[in-house]
């Protein structure tokens, strides 16, 4: 039996009407296991995995509110016809006691497959995204009402499938992110300027998504505690952003950072194997230009743990709701320093694609690492074409493993 924790991981949290069995979320990294836009067995199977390895919750990822929002042919679109499938995905979470939660996104400027998202990339601002490519048409108010619907809508299918929480995407450059970010929204209406109007579509999916939510489900938000580049939302906006969505009725923020169109690294910090990901991209043309371009376009960002917590501290002083940390929390020490600066929760991402049951691992061993994921990221380099792995669990192809950090 390991000692008793200084800081309480494995006591029950409460957020909103939600209470967790211990302070462990799986957060919401993109699974690349929806083909069709549906639930499939493997999306089912990874959960189930995930739950019984005993985190508080799991969170489904990147799930779009309208096909509008789709960046990927192997993403999860919320309509009425994958309502069975998510009960099937929720049932075997709730028998290993977890909880299930999923992510609502858009991804607006990232829309670059137009077959996919069904035309044009819809952006606040007409502005050129070099990392889709895509050259976006700014949204005009019927667009602006019409997603903003959509989110709600997205709330009442995955109550009717039985989930436990919503989580909004408002950060990492995805479409809210992008009405935040003074880098992506140029607009001189009422949704673009000071940050008090670049909020406001912000605001008007939160109302729609709390009528939505009602008392049954939590609502959970993902928002930037920095963009990462010069031009973007610094922390002093972030503080500002959060402090309105406690007013405006989150039951918990999750705090990150980054920005997939210009700072991708920064989210999740290491190198990215871009020749993987060239090698799996599915046009000559797109293989091409990440081979030649992936390295300017994707710097590496070095790796260390909890590497988001001091800018998370900052904003821990200036609201009281809860907070789940998220970024580089690899170990026991890392967790007790996490939850020992004030947070309520942590988020769990590639540490759990390596080992799904590392919280168990946490609860059984004293001084738990999850040194046997080395942040390569052939996970991330996958998502964009094909699921999610770690190379340690499923054998890459050998062109591919040639390719890996010690490849050969």
């Amino acid at each position: 039996m390991r000692p008793t924790m200084p800081y309480r991981l494995f006591e029950p949290v409460r957020l909103g009407p939600l209470t967790l069995k211990n302070r462990t979320i799986r957060a919401a990294a993109f699974e690349g296991m929806s083909p069709g836009h549906e639930v499939s067995e493997q999306l089912i199977d990874y959960h189930r995995a995930v739950a019984e390895g005993g985190v508080g919750m799991t969170t489904v990822a990147y799930a779009a509110v309208e096909r509008s929002g789709l960046a990927f042919p192997h993403q999860l679109w919320l309509r009425p016809e994958v309502i069975p499938g998510l009960r099937r995905l929720a049932e075997p979470v709730h028998a290993a006691g977890a909880k299930i939660s999923i992510q609502l996104g858009h991804c607006g400027n990232m829309a670059a497959n137009r077959a996919v998202a069904g035309g044009r990339a819809l952006a606040p601002s007409a502005k050129f995204n070099l990392y889709g490519p895509t050259f976006p048409r700014a949204m005009d108010l019927d667009d602006v009402k019409r997603v903003t619907k959509a989110f709600g809508e997205a709330v009442r299918l995955v109550a009717d499938a039985g989930f436990d929480a919503v989580e909004v995407h408002a950060g990492h450059g995805y479409l809210i992110s992008q009405f935040l970010s003074p880098f992506t929204n140029r607009r001189r209406d009422a949704y673009g300027g000071p940050l008090e109007q670049r909020m406001r579509f912000m605001r008007e999916v939160m109302a729609e998504v709390k009528q939505a939510a009602g008392s049954k489900l939590a609502v959970l938000v993902k928002m930037n505690t920095r963009d990462g580049f010069e031009g973007g939302q610094e922390l002093e906006e972030a503080v500002q952003v959060a402090k309105t969505l406690e007013q405006d009725g989150a039951d918990a923020l999750i705090l990150s950072g980054g920005f997939v169109s210009r700072t991708p690294m920064y989210i999740m910090r290491g190198p990215m194997p871009v020749k993987v990901m060239g090698k799996l991209m599915p046009q000559w043309w797109l293989r091409f230009f990440v081979g030649s371009f992936g390295e300017w376009l994707i710097p590496p960002v070095p790796y260390t743990d909890t590497y988001f917590l001091e800018d998370a501290k900052v904003i821990r002083k200036e609201v009281t709701l809860p907070l789940v940390y998220v970024g580089g929390v690899a170990s026991q020490s890392a967790v007790d320093t996490v939850l020992g600066s004030g947070f309520e929760a942590i988020a769990l991402a590639r540490a759990l694609i390596r080992e799904p049951d590392f919280v168990n691992r946490l609860q059984r061993e004293q001084a738990a690492s999850a040194s046997r994921c080395d942040h390569c990221n052939y996970c991330a380099a996958r998502i964009y074409t094909t699921n999610m792995a770690c190379h340690f669990r499923e054998e890459p192809p050998a062109a591919l493993r040639r390719l890996l950090p010690g490849g050969s």
